[in-house]
Parts: C-alpha cells; sequence; structure tokens
C-alpha cells in the first residue's frame, strides 16, 4: 500500500480495503476519500499564471492542500479548475 502524507485527505477521509483482482490475487484497495467539511475563508481572483499549489501556500499554509481548494470549487481534479477566475479559498485547519 501506497505512503501517503499524513495531511492527506486519504488519511484521514478513506479507509482500505480487501479485493480481488483479475487474476484471483487478494490486494489492498482504497476506498474514494469524502469529501471533508470546510469552512470558507473567502474568494480569491485568479491572475494569470496562478496555481493552486502557490494558493494553498498562501492561505493554508501547506502547498499540498490544493486538492482542499479544488474540493472547496467542487472540482474533483484541480486540472478542472484552469479556467476558474474567482476561487473559494477554505480557511487553513
Amino acid at each position: 500500500m501506497a505512503v501517503f502524507d499524513p495531511d492527506s485527505r486519504y488519511v484521514r477521509f478513506a479507509s482500505v480495503y480487501t479485493a480481488t483482482d483479475r487474476r484471483g490475487r487478494s490486494v489492498q484497495a482504497l476506498t474514494a476519500a469524502l469529501v471533508p467539511p470546510q469552512t470558507t475563508l473567502g474568494q480569491h481572483q485568479r491572475r494569470d499564471g496562478q496555481r493552486l499549489d502557490h494558493l494553498a501556500a498562501f492561505y493554508l499554509g501547506d502547498a499540498n492542500g490544493f486538492w482542499r481548494i479544488a474540493e472547496a470549487n467542487g472540482a474533483v481534479l484541480p486540472d478542472a479548475l484552469a479556467g476558474a477566475r474567482i476561487l473559494t479559498i477554505p480557511t487553513p485547519r
């Protein structure tokens, strides 16, 4: 099983289970991470070239928290926000 950062959503909001693959082997798998409850800090008007990891580092104090900004904006994948001009920013933990 992969090792996740302690602040990862998969450590806190997902669980491991055992499944059988096509070859009949028993393997460990991970459930989808639940969307954590978040409160809103405010909104950010994005400028050209601003990346989610940079915004997460600035607002949340953790560049790896980019996924929290994505989920606060209803995106499963961060790339879905590539064209977003206004972003909702969650509060730091």
